[in-house]
């Protein structure tokens, strides 16, 4: 294979950039597709892509063994095939043998290297590694560390990986399409060490060119991808990729209005504009952009800390479960979806597990609904009558979600809950809860794979933040012997029976406050096209076009 100079690539690459801020199209043959971040990004190595904006980007820029379709059908990806034992403990991946890594200097002669399998061996265990820190480390506790000198994971042969699991776990494979389960070079990671964040180097259809941290992100198109479409034809089809910072969702949405992005996601209380009360699209838009909605596997909910001894809840009525529980009953979950959303998106009144993934179904359990009178009665019964003598209770949120957490502060006013709303900017937030330093927070959980044990290995003792992905601290013995038992579960009825129960004792010890389970919802100019996502609200460009 004849490899492009660097010359070349870097005339191409200055070209490109020159024109990213000017027209669209650069000449007939070259397409830009621009979108924006409103939180920013953290980092672009995969090994901390715990965010949804991080793993925007990373998914332009790295491949896993595997990917999920817009069905949420696990497909292929670096792996063409793969091989699970019978007892479902070991599995063999067989790589294809034209992935390469994007060029660097760290490789022989500056050309891209092809990936093998000790390279997932290398990136996995570096995940797992205490040093690199990785919040995704948690994802591999199924591996069996016990089998062989590199912790589970090997290269019997140069294009063959293998993973061997302490036990059975149905969900496994799904959890290697998370971002953490990219593939990276060794040779880059260990020459930059933490900047490997801020210059990274991937196999995915988009390489890094440059990256102005709060301002502009550029990727340009891979020309020596490995995927082709069903005609054959090499992907991707775009030139580059412009990802802008805008922090102002006002701002965005008018630049969306403007001409000046492509794609917009989600809702807000400016795009929100867009729709009817019931969630459709309005006339006077229909012709200027196209929407796209769908479930999407996310939770929108308050968390709250329930571990006594941390400093922010020394006298806090949080510590009573019948305050947790009297604020979940203490406000209208529908009218705040109606009113404050445009019936985007479903209240929360069944539990954690979202709409739209099993064993989820309208009313399968007993979840909390707006009832005023039997709030007020918990009070009394955690000694506050009518709220007297209650610490005012400080809600941790950012900006994009004031209005609700406002919606929320009112209500529960009424029954003489007092709360205290403290805004702060994404980055601050999420520390935050990650330190354990927020008592009662604004959260959300997005599905890392679609299995709803993902959902519940929030509340799992051994999975507290800032390793894991337990924020409220929640401990309980009998929670945890349900989600251990169900890990390895391979009977599906009676995994969800465990799930089922889980659910009863989150609702039951009120460690969250669910508010609804959201909808993917896409605007993108009529230029574009071949845009597809899923339930996970993936971001595929491989397959886009930007027409003139």
């Amino acid at each position: 294979m004849k490899w492009p100079g660097t010359i070349t690539v870097g005339v191409v690459a200055i070209t490109l950039i020159s024109c990213l801020g000017g027209p669209r199209r650069i000449n007939e043959n070259k397409s830009v597709f621009r979108y924006n971040e409103s939180a920013g990004i953290s980092s672009l190595d995969p090994a901390f892509g715990r965010y949804v904006e991080n793993n925007r980007a990373l998914n332009h820029l790295f491949n896993g063994l595997v990917q999920m379709d817009s069905n949420l059908n696990i497909k292929p990806c670096i792996a063409a095939d793969w091989d699970v034992s019978e007892d479902g403990k070991i599995y063999t991946f067989f790589l294809r043998r034209d992935v390469y890594f994007h060029a660097h200097p760290s490789f022989p002669g500056g050309k891209p290297r092809k990936v093998t399998a000790k390279d997932f061996v290398y990136s996995f265990l570096r995940l797992v590694d205490a040093k690199t820190a990785s919040p995704g480390s948690w994802i591999f506790s199924a591996v069996d560390d016990a089998q062989l000198s590199h912790l589970g994971f090997e290269a019997p042969e140069k294009y063959t990986f293998r993973i061997h699991l302490k036990e059975a776990f149905q969900p496994f494979l799904g959890m290697l399409t998370m971002k953490y389960c990219s593939v990276v070079p060794h040779e880059v990671v260990e020459e930059l060490g933490k900047d490997f964040r801020n210059k990274p180097i991937g196999t995915g259809p988009f390489m890094f060119q440059q990256w102005e941290e709060g301002n502009k992100l550029v990727l340009l198109r891979n020309e020596h991808y490995f995927e082709k479409n069903e005609d054959g034809e090499k992907l991707p089809y775009l030139d580059a990729v412009s990802i802008s910072f805008i922090g102002d969702e006002e701002v965005e949405y008018l630049e969306f209005l403007k001409g000046n992005l492509d794609f917009l996601s989600g809702t807000n209380g400016s795009n929100f504009e867009f729709l009817e009360l019931n969630g459709q699209l309005k006339e006077k838009y229909s012709s200027k952009f196209n929407m796209n909605t769908m479930p999407y596997l996310n939770t929108e909910y308050l968390g709250i800390l329930m571990d006594s001894t941390k400093t922010v809840m020394k006298g806090s009525a949080l510590n009573s479960k019948a305050v947790r529980q009297a604020i979940n009953l203490g406000f209208n979950r529908r009218d705040m979806v109606k009113y404050l959303r445009n019936n985007i998106g479903k209240p929360a009144e069944e539990g954690f597990i979202p709409s739209g993934l099993p064993p989820f179904k309208d009313n399968w359990i007993s979840g909390f609904t707006y009832n005023p009178d039997s709030a007020r009665a918990l009070l009394r019964l955690a000694g506050y009558p009518s709220g007297q003598g209650m610490k005012p209770i400080k809600l941790t949120t950012t900006s994009n979600y004031l209005t609700l957490c406002e919606f929320i502060q009112s209500q529960l006013s009424e029954i003489g809950i007092p709360i205290v709303i403290e805004l702060n900017p994404a980055a601050t937030s999420r520390e935050l809860v990650a330190l354990s330093k927020a008592a009662f927070f604004r959260k959300s959980w997005v599905a890392d794979y679609p299995d709803a044990e993902n959902y519940l290995s929030l509340f799992y003792s051994g999975n507290f933040t800032p390793d894991g992905p337990n924020y409220t601290h929640f401990k309980d013995v009998e929670y945890d012997k349900l989600y251990e038992l169900s890990r390895i579960e391979l009977d599906q009825s009676r995994r969800f029976e465990y799930y089922k129960r889980m659910e009863e004792i989150i609702l039951d010890q009120a460690v969250i406050v669910p508010l609804y389970y959201d909808r993917v919802v896409h605007y993108t100019k009529p230029q574009v096209s071949g845009l597809s996502t899923n339930a996970m609200n993936v971001l595929d460009l491989k397959k886009v076009r930007v027409l003139k």
